[in-house]
């Protein structure tokens, strides 16, 4: 069975096309949220010059978030929209395991930290490797001192991956116990994205359009505005 991985939670907008024989097709760029205008005409690309029919895809993969907002909503909205005309299943995950999952490689604590902007990341922790990851932290939305405080309270070498980890790395490596993953690894990747639904799929771990949401961690920011108003009127 093919699979459509959607990613758009971060800056990048990256799609892939995988399944049994791993990923076959992918594209990716960072061009400043431009998300809505990339995303179709990217899928349409790669799936050209991959010879893959439409009808020929057995499920769709979404990165659900957290991440930016605009970003995560033109990903799951594609998302839907493909899954109900084809009539598949979606396979999703979050951007904190996929992370993590893209550098997991022993038993060491991986740290995926998310540029959530307003001074803010949103950030866990999980332990596992190229396979699978589990979560060892609840995810949480909070300044970059909070991970730090995470960490020194864990008492262990962690490894933080993710835009967020790159913008606040001179925060973050006061502690030398953090060590910040390699630029390669800023942005949840499509490319992992499939092959983790792929190992899903195996055990049907899907659901139908209709029951993907967002997994935002902090109120959108539309609506933080909105309660603002509200209270100062």
């Amino acid at each position: 069975m093919l699979i459509l991985g959607i990613e758009t939670a971060t800056e990048r907008v990256g799609v892939s096309i995988g399944g049994h024989d791993g990923v076959i097709a992918s594209f990716q760029i960072t061009r400043g949220r431009r998300h809505a205008e990339t995303l179709v005409p990217a899928i349409e690309f790669m799936c050209r010059e991959a010879d893959v029919s439409l009808p020929e895809i057995g499920a769709i993969a979404v990165d659900v978030g957290p991440g930016l907002f605009t970003g995560m909503r033109v990903g799951i909205a594609t998302a839907k929209a493909m899954a109900s005309a084809l009539e598949v299943p979606v396979i999703t995950a979050t951007s904190l395991e996929l992370l993590a999952l893209a550098v997991a490689e022993d038993d060491r604590v991986v740290v995926p930290v998310v540029d959530a902007r307003k001074g803010e990341v949103f950030f866990s922790m999980y332990r596992g490797d190229e396979t699978a990851v589990r979560a060892v932290a609840t995810p949480t939305c909070g300044p970059i001192d909070s991970v730090v405080a995470a960490v020194i309270e864990r008492g262990q070498s962690v490894v933080a991956v993710g835009d967020g980890a790159r913008r606040y790395h001179e925060a973050l490596q006061v502690d030398h116990r953090i060590e910040i993953a390699a630029e390669t690894f800023d942005h949840p990747s499509a490319d992992t994205l499939v092959r983790l639904a792929h190992r899903r799929s195996l055990r049907e771990d899907w659901i139908t359009a209709d029951r993907v949401e967002a997994y935002y961690l902090r109120q959108p920011d539309a609506e933080i505005n909105w309660t603002t108003r509200a209270d100062r009127a």
